[in-house]
């Protein structure tokens, strides 16, 4: 009689299966060091990290690299005029599209004499806001394409994002649009980019200026060391707070960008400004003084060192809140 044969073993359940460490690699390897006394002795053959001065720069990089699901639109804001909010605006632009990719509208939402367009760089045509406000249907239907938008955007071929200028060569009635145009431009814009900033107005009365806070995921207050700038930023947030729900967490959570516009304004009149503002925003970031950013057509590259980074800075403080 033959023997009988041993039952052959089943297979092994999920749970009873020895782990396995995976082949493939799962955290992000870390760069060796690429600046100072560190990176040069890397480039002798070292493997060194980078400093701690470094690895913050690297980690605002990949703040700002970051694409989100869905559009995100970002308010630059102050009731006074010469804040910087036109600067700002142009800046976190430039740095965002840089770092992250296309896809970055900058918006002069302003009903009186914005200058967004005078310090970017003009496209091949003149058209503004107003050129673009009746094409809104068609630009949102099914057949239009993100190149329909050359025909009114003007692209910044440095620094990679577009600028939609309003016109401020017209009287200030001539310019006037109203809520509704405020949400047809938005609609565009956020069909077609992934991160919109809107350079306002000052008065925040205004129903354009209200609807443009409805429309917010994230305010970001200008100011200047001066003090009347400083106290109308402060003032602004603390209305938010009172106006509904919404905005007041949009001033909890806003960021202010605090530009030394003097240049010999001293590190205690930052300070004063900086600190000052701690209780009322989510972060505070100061930005040095730079020639670069007087006057003119404003560019990130042609920014010093310092102030291209204080900018990265800034740009990573808005990304933690989106």
């Amino acid at each position: 009689m033959l023997p009988e044969r041993a039952a052959e073993p089943g297979p092994l359940r999920a749970d009873t299966m020895p782990e396995r460490r995976s082949f493939l690699q799962t955290e992000r390897p870390e760069e060796p060091a690429r600046d100072g006394m560190r990176g040069a002795l890397n480039r002798l053959g070292l493997r060194l990290p980078p400093g701690e001065r470094e690895q913050s720069e690297r980690d605002d990089e990949l703040a700002v690299s970051q694409h989100w699901a869905g559009p995100r639109t970002i308010a630059v804001v102050n009731g006074k005029g010469g804040a910087g909010k036109t600067p700002t605006t142009i800046l976190l632009s430039a740095v965002f599209a840089r770092y992250g990719g296309a896809g970055v509208l900058a918006w002069d939402n302003n009903q009186t004499r914005g200058t967004l367009g005078w310090r970017t760089e003009k496209g091949a045509h003149d058209r503004t806001l107003l050129e673009l406000l009746p094409e809104a249907g068609r630009l949102l239907g099914t057949a239009a394409q993100s190149a329909d938008l050359a025909h009114f955007v003007h692209h910044q071929p440095r620094e990679k994002y577009d600028v939609l200028r309003s016109k401020p060569i017209r009287l200030a009635h001539e310019n006037r649009v109203n809520p509704d145009d405020v949400d047809a431009i938005h609609a565009v814009a956020a069909k077609f980019y992934r991160l919109i900033f809107i350079d306002s107005g000052n008065d925040e009365s205004d129903p354009m200026w209200l609807r443009m806070i409805d429309h917010a995921d994230q305010i970001v207050v200008a100011t200047t060391t001066r003090d009347d700038h400083a106290e109308a930023g402060a003032l602004l947030l603390e209305a938010l707070a009172q106006r509904d729900a919404r905005s007041a967490r949009l001033a909890e959570q806003s960021v202010v960008v605090v530009s030394q516009a003097d240049r010999n304004a001293t590190p205690a009149d930052v300070g004063h400004i900086v600190d000052g503002y701690r209780s009322l925003a989510r972060e505070v970031v100061s930005i040095p003084f730079d020639h670069e950013m007087v006057d003119g057509h404003l560019r990130y590259s042609s920014l010093g060192r310092r102030t291209q980074r204080a900018w990265l800075s800034a740009a990573a403080a808005v990304a933690r809140g989106l």
